[in-house]
């Protein structure tokens, strides 16, 4: 896969977005930068910084991704994935419903999904070293671009939904004792159902994780 690398850019998700809706580059491609000074991050939250911290974005064609994985599943795919590496790294991390990454019960960091064309880029922002954007830190000296670098590797596998899906069910269970904003107010994901599309059950409406 090819990656780029930048000291500087307002944000490696619009980047990447907009050079693929102009044809300028074509999956797979990476682009990771040292510091972003206007990055997106979910509900269209700023999610900028520098310093040791993880800003990149990876885009696959969907013909790429695993045959099982819908498109409304690939922010838990595309995040737990990434959880694993950071834990097999040595960062005690864990995973909140859909795309949020915590170490404890703090959050330090998060994913954005967006199908552009026929490409599915995502993007990650987490603070390894430096608490920004309001949120805590893992304090790990991890370094960003190896962390990319193991993150492809890992996703280049192609492992299957139901694996992964098999795996975060458990993990799910942590996020109960939190809530998820949905349609702009905040829900106690305490009885929750969680589907095995990834999608919730709550209050009676089915909610979609891909966000």
């Amino acid at each position: 896969m090819e990656i780029l690398s930048f000291d500087l850019l307002p944000s490696t998700q619009r980047y990447l977005e907009e050079k693929i809706q102009s044809g300028e580059l074509t999956a797979p491609v990476a682009v990771i930068t040292k510091e972003q000074s206007s990055g997106i991050g979910s509900r269209d939250n700023s999610w900028s910084g520098g310093d040791g911290n993880f800003f990149a974005s990876i885009a696959f064609n969907v013909d790429m991704l695993p045959e099982d994985l819908a498109l409304s599943s690939a922010s838990i795919y595309f995040s737990f994935i990434m959880k694993k590496v950071l834990v097999e790294s040595g960062a005690n991390v864990w995973l909140k419903w859909p795309n949020d990454f915590y170490h404890d019960n703090n959050k330090v960091g998060g994913t954005i999904t967006k199908k552009v064309k026929d490409h599915l880029v995502c993007g990650i922002g987490i603070n390894l070293k430096n608490e920004q954007n309001g949120y805590k830190s893992l304090k790990t000296d991890i370094e960003p671009n190896l962390l990319l670098e193991k993150y492809i590797f890992a996703l280049e596998k192609s492992t299957k939904w139901k694996q992964v899906f098999s795996e975060y069910e458990i993990e799910f269970e942590r996020s109960r004792s939190f809530s998820v904003h949905i349609e702009k107010s905040k829900k106690s994901l305490k009885d929750a159902v969680l589907c095995k599309d990834g999608s919730l059950i709550m209050e009676g409406k089915r909610i979609f994780s891909l966000r």
